[in-house]
């Protein structure tokens, strides 16, 4: 989990015993993050990114378990168990990888002040629960931001100790090997003393594990930034925006870069806050007019709305 970062035992089923936790937002696998951050700071494409992640040892030769965000849902399903005492189920994960990530987009992102990253995003809040996978820009002046190559971090917040940042080495054979053995290390501890279960492995005592219902994907909210590839004439912007707002979508700022009469240029909006079901219905609806090329690239914003 997270290479050698210890946030299992030492924090979160001891360490952080003392607390109600709030949220969780991670970035849990190392190979994702080296990509995304060879893309910004190489200006690499995919591809090409994947490809020295793969020279390096980094990626396996199928990488589909880490860019897909399969490996990261996986952990988070432990974390989010290990937190809120509520088992979510992996198919209950929302995920999404990091392969359609554009340059283009993480040049957009630059601009509006952001960096985008793999997240896994746990919040518990009035009885439900939202967990998710999928890249997603965050405000370049957060600490979790600044996580590049294939470091991992996991940001917590609680009841007791608000805001709490672990971070490390996520990939690597000493990392992975430190981890192991310190579980070995524990178990053999176990085994002298004739001690077990003192603590239990999830955490809460079963009859103690809250029963907290899991949101689906389209129940949620989040700031959005989207990006049309629309076609270079009067009206189309107001077109667009016309969608948006019939669907309860409010914009934040605009990028219109480029000209091309009568070709197709970037439209990227940043949204204020809104519900992922409604951001869904437009873009389906947008993503149909003959005045946009392609598909609609969406992102999600971690952050305070302005």
């Amino acid at each position: 989990m997270a290479g050698g970062i210890p946030v299992i035992n030492a924090t979160l089923r001891e360490g952080l015993a003392g607390n109600r936790i709030d949220g969780i937002a991670g970035i849990i696998n190392g190979t994702s993050n080296y990509i995304l951050t060879q893309m910004r700071d190489a200006g690499l494409d995919f591809a090409d990114a994947l490809a020295d992640a793969q020279r390096l040892g980094y990626a396996e030769a199928d990488p589909s378990f880490d860019i897909d965000g399969v490996d990261a849902a996986h952990k988070l399903a432990i974390l989010t168990c290990l937190a809120f005492g509520t088992a979510v189920p992996l198919k209950e994960i929302y995920t999404e990888g990091v392969d359609k990530v554009t340059p283009l987009d993480i040049a957009f992102a630059e601009e509006f002040g952001y960096k985008i990253k793999l997240l896994a995003i746990a919040k518990a809040a009035d009885g439900e629960i939202e967990a998710r996978v999928h890249p997603t820009m965050i405000p370049k002046e957060y600490l979790l931001s600044r996580v590049g190559g294939v470091h991992n971090a996991i940001y917590l917040v609680g009841e007791a100790i608000g805001e709490a940042l672990f971070y490390g080495r996520g990939a690597g054979s000493l990392p992975t090997g430190s981890a192991v053995v310190s579980d070995l290390i524990d178990i053999s501890r176990n085994i002298l003393k004739g001690a077990s279960g003192r603590v239990p492995p999830a955490s809460f005592l079963p009859e103690a594990r809250p029963a907290l219902r899991i949101k689906q994907m389209d129940e949620i909210e989040s700031l959005y930034y989207l990006r049309f590839m629309a076609e270079d004439r009067p009206g189309v912007l107001s077109k667009i925006s016309g969608v948006l707002g019939k669907h309860r979508i409010s914009i934040s700022s605009v990028i219109q870069q480029g000209r091309k009469a009568g070709g197709n240029v970037p439209l990227v909006m940043m949204t204020h806050r809104a519900k992922e079901r409604d951001v869904q219905e437009a873009l389906s609806k947008i993503n149909r007019m003959d005045y946009v090329s392609e598909p609609t690239m969406l992102i999600r914003v971690e952050g305070e709305d302005e």
